[in-house]
């Protein structure tokens, strides 16, 4: 539990070092008084409600031990303590706006390291109209996703992916990664309006409203423009590619093997691989054939997450079709 005592408790630098001045201020003299009382053969008269420098320097360590384990007790992780850590921690419990209660977001976050970045990333997003899928790397030590299902335990609105991946860098499974939680949220009562998907290590430049703000700019269009792949990136889905494993060592294998010509005579566009999809366009990608047959010829290509997205968002007479 060292990540839970670095996360939760409330005892700062700060006051760390104010305890330690004390300490030193208190017990220094003290030792200095009774050394020279001993070298006199002389003791040094107290009343009743003095106390010898022994019990002085424990009483001190005794009250920062108490200090710390009253601490400990009232931040420790569980469900019990998560209102107290969700004030403590300044989440927001109520929506800030009417605009922003009329239009939540739904999020999925891809997560491997770095749980106290990934804290800080949960809060400074987090809106209770929102929704948040959180998937965690299938190979990520069992401490860390423990920690992270005992974060999630808090928030009724945000829940673990319920497949996980063993994710490759690079690979189909940091695509797949992301469809696991997009098929979680479609099934959410929560009305949400774009989806967008996020790995633990990004941070929010605007605020919720800002954000919606932007996204309303589109007027029910996704923001996920691609482009014809320039002659470096041809390769990526020229060739097969094979994910590696081994142990918690992997990579992705490329081969000298062509690949067959994409389904259904679809042009495969490049883009980024973090956008944000529209609800309507969510079912599509989970249901139409095309998008299914796409996905699986995409298992063998290279981060095919730049080019899944941004292609099914191409495809002629789209609704959500949107680009420059």
């Amino acid at each position: 539990m060292d990540g839970t005592k670095q996360l939760f408790s409330t005892m700062t630098t700060n006051s760390k070092m104010r305890y330690f001045l004390v300490f030193f201020t208190l017990c220094i003299p003290l030792s200095i008084l009774v050394y020279t009382s001993k070298l006199s053969g002389k003791n040094i008269p107290r009343s009743d409600n003095q106390t010898t420098l022994a019990e002085t320097c424990k009483a001190i360590v005794e009250g920062k031990r108490f200090f710390v384990q009253e601490n400990l007790l009232k931040t420790s992780f569980g469900k019990s303590n998560c209102s107290y850590y969700m004030t403590q921690s300044h989440y927001i419990t109520k929506s800030l706006s009417q605009e922003e209660a009329s239009f939540p977001l739904a999020y999925t976050i891809t997560l491997h390291k770095e749980f106290d970045t990934f804290e800080r990333l949960f809060r400074a997003i987090y809106m209770p109209q929102n929704i948040y899928c959180i998937h965690v790397d299938k190979k990520a030590p069992e401490k860390y996703k423990k920690k992270v299902a005992q974060l999630l335990a808090c928030f009724p609105n945000a829940f673990l992916a319920s497949q996980s991946e063993l994710v490759v860098y690079a690979g189909i499974s940091r695509l797949q990664a992301d469809l696991n939680c997009m098929k979680d949220l479609v099934k959410s009562a929560v009305p949400w309006k774009y989806l967008l998907n996020m790995c633990g290590q990004d941070f929010p430049l605007k605020t919720n409203k800002e954000i919606i703000q932007h996204l309303k700019k589109f007027k029910g269009k996704n923001i996920a423009d691609g482009v014809l792949p320039p002659p470096h990136i041809i390769k990526r889905t020229k060739y097969i590619y094979r994910e590696q494993m081994f142990g918690i060592f992997s990579f992705i294998l490329p081969t000298l093997l062509w690949k067959p010509p994409p389904p259904h005579g679809l042009t495969i566009y490049f883009g980024p691989a973090y956008v944000a999809l529209t609800r309507k366009f969510a079912d599509f990608i989970l249901q139409d054939q095309r998008s299914l047959d796409l996905l699986e010829w995409s298992k063998d290509t290279y981060s095919p997450d730049e080019h899944f997205w941004v292609t099914m968002n191409r495809i002629p007479g789209m609704f959500y079709f949107f680009h420059d």
